[in-house]
Parts: structure tokens; C-alpha cells; sequence
């Protein structure tokens, strides 16, 4: 039990927090009012002082936290980057082969060689031969041995081996290679070797009196059953010519216009034309597309103004001789 004493303190104090109380929640400028603000005051002043202490502390934690999803951003942006940049290199290849393919496609419709498309998945020499290349296409789509190999620009080369699902063809620049070429512009035939090297063949007349020039382009001959060379495939154009007509040792260069460095998309032609395609598959030539395009409309000339303030030349009557000879409607 409390004692007497002590209840009556405790009372003192119930009533005096009661006081307190009822005049804190009346507001205003009571009693207490300074003592409240004075409390404020030291409050924030130690508020502001503990933010300024603890604050690199607590924003340690979220500088972490943002430099963690930053990173993670970059990385994803990485990724992205990287994922377009391989979308967009397919692409480009994608239309290299679609445009390859386009123009292999028009050969073989202006020169009706029925072909297999294939690509190139290989490149180098094989058995005896230094240039030749591996296809993906082989017995099952019926590919057989000598069958003439083109591409969009040209003559490529021929089957030299078969296996089912892949071939292996030999390029129309190897040294061993050679094919039967036939002039476009006067119809002389002579023989096409291969020299080694990608940019450049030999070309013979069998008339070394036959006329040839640089610029002349060459097509295949043809060979019987179109084996191993169907022919009107365009083969290269005159370069160069070494020695003169009536010379046996007269060479042409002829630069093919297939590239067998960059070879991708090839056509293996499986049936030959019924009839020989002659100059047809080849593109025209510069001054033949310059005459098809149509010359530029030519505007009208501007009527020069007339000058009234010149005099008229004066008619004496008197006619020169000179006159009547510039005119045409003066009888002699």
C-alpha cells in the first residue's frame, strides 16, 4: 500500500499533466508555447546534425542498389546491341543471296537453262586441280559429273566429282581448265584457258587472220549434249591482245565476268537450251543502253526581247550580187 504522502504526490502530478495537457490542445500562445518551441527548435537543430552524420551512411546503401541496376542496364543494352548488329549483318546477307540468286535466275530464264541453285560452302584445292569449290548440292538434287556451274554474271566452271548431298566443281580459271569460246560481235570461235589466276584467261583463234578487238566479249561455244559446256553463257570481254593478225602465237586476255573470289550463290545447269541462246545472255553493252535512254527534253529557248529603240536596216532597192546568189527564190 501507498502511503498518504506518496497518493497525494501522484495526484499533484495527474492533475497538473491533465493541466498541461488541455492547455497544449486549446493551442495559441499558452503557457507552454515557448517551452514547445524551445523542444522544436533543439530537435531539429539535432534532426539536421544526425542527417548530416549518418546521411553518407544510409545513401551508401542506395548508391549500391543504383549502381547495380545501372550495370545491369548496360549489360542488357550490351546484349541488345550486339543481337541488332548480327540481325542486321544476316540481313545484309540475306539480300547479297537474294540479289545473286535473283540475277542467276535471270540468266537462266533469258538463255532457258533449267539450273539447281546451290551455294558455295568450300573453297580450296582438291585431287589434282588448284581452283575449284564445294557446293551443297550433290546426286539427290541430280547433279552428275561435267555439268556446266554458273552464277548471275557467268560461266563458273564444270562438275569434276559428285558425292549425294555435295559436289565439287572446277573453276574456270584453273590452269587445266578449258572450253570452246566464240567471239559475240563476229562470231569466231577459239579456245578459252584457264592461267592461274582469278582476273584473267587466254583466249586463241582458230583464224589467226580473224578480226578482234578489246572490248569484244565471249560467249561459251557449246559442247554436244551440253556436256560439259552448255553454250551462249557469257565468259569475259577482250583486255588485251598480244601480236598481230596472221601470227599463231596471237593471245587475247580475257577477264571473266564471274568473280570466283567472291562466288556464292551458283546454278548447276541440269538441262540445256533446246537452241543455242547466241549473244542473248549477255548484258548490253554501255553505248547500247545509252542509245535506249530516252534524251533529256530540251527546254524551249527564251525569246530574246525586241529592242524598239534600234533602227530598221533601210531598203535603197539596190541587190547585190551577193544577194541573188544566197537567195533561193531569185531565178538566175
Amino acid at each position: 500500500m501507498l502511503s498518504r504522502r506518496t497518493r497525494i504526490a501522484l495526484a499533484v502530478l495527474v492533475v497538473a499533466s491533465l493541466t498541461f495537457v488541455i492547455l497544449d490542445l486549446r493551442g495559441g500562445d499558452g503557457p507552454l508555447s515557448s517551452a514547445r518551441s524551445a523542444v522544436s527548435a533543439v530537435t531539429g537543430v539535432l534532426q539536421k546534425g544526425a542527417a548530416t552524420v549518418f546521411s553518407p551512411v544510409t545513401s551508401a546503401g542506395d548508391w549500391w542498389s543504383t549502381w547495380r541496376n545501372q550495370a545491369s542496364q548496360i549489360e542488357e543494352l550490351r546484349a541488345e546491341n550486339s543481337e541488332l548488329r548480327t540481325l542486321v549483318r544476316e540481313s545484309q546477307n540475306d539480300r547479297a543471296r537474294a540479289d545473286e540468286l535473283d540475277a542467276l535466275l535471270r540468266v537462266a530464264t533469258v538463255g532457258r537453262y533449267r539450273v539447281v541453285p546451290a551455294e558455295v560452302i568450300a573453297v580450296g584445292p582438291a585431287q589434282d586441280y588448284a581452283w575449284t569449290v564445294t557446293i551443297d548440292a550433290g546426286s539427290l538434287d541430280g547433279i552428275e559429273r561435267d555439268m556446266s556451274v554458273i552464277n548471275g554474271d557467268g560461266l563458273v566452271g564444270r562438275i569434276i566429282k559428285v558425292n549425294q548431298t555435295n559436289s565439287t566443281v572446277l573453276l574456270l580459271v584453273d590452269a587445266s581448265s578449258s572450253v570452246g569460246g566464240r567471239v559475240a560481235t563476229t562470231e569466231e570461235i577459239g579456245i578459252v584457258s584457264g592461267t592461274g589466276r582469278q582476273d584473267s584467261l587466254d583466249f586463241q583463234l582458230l583464224d589467226p587472220l580473224a578480226e578482234l578487238v578489246i572490248g569484244d566479249a565471249l560467249v561459251t561455244f557449246g559442247s554436244r549434249d551440253g556436256r560439259p559446256y552448255v553454250p551462249g553463257v557469257p565468259i569475259g570481254e577482250v583486255v588485251d591482245i598480244t601480236g598481230t593478225a596472221g601470227q599463231l602465237t596471237r593471245i587475247a586476255t580475257i577477264r571473266p565476268f564471274a568473280n570466283v573470289s567472291r562466288l556464292s550463290v551458283v546454278g548447276v545447269v541440269v538441262r540445256p537450251p533446246r537452241e543455242d541462246p547466241r549473244d542473248s545472255v549477255l548484258p548490253p553493252r554501255q553505248e547500247e543502253q545509252a542509245t535506249v535512254e530516252q534524251p533529256e527534253e530540251q527546254q524551249p529557248e527564251e525569246e530574246q526581247p525586241i529592242d524598239e529603240t534600234a533602227e530598221a536596216p533601210v531598203d535603197d532597192g539596190a541587190t547585190t550580187q551577193t544577194d541573188l546568189q544566197s537567195d533561193p527564190q531569185v531565178d538566175e
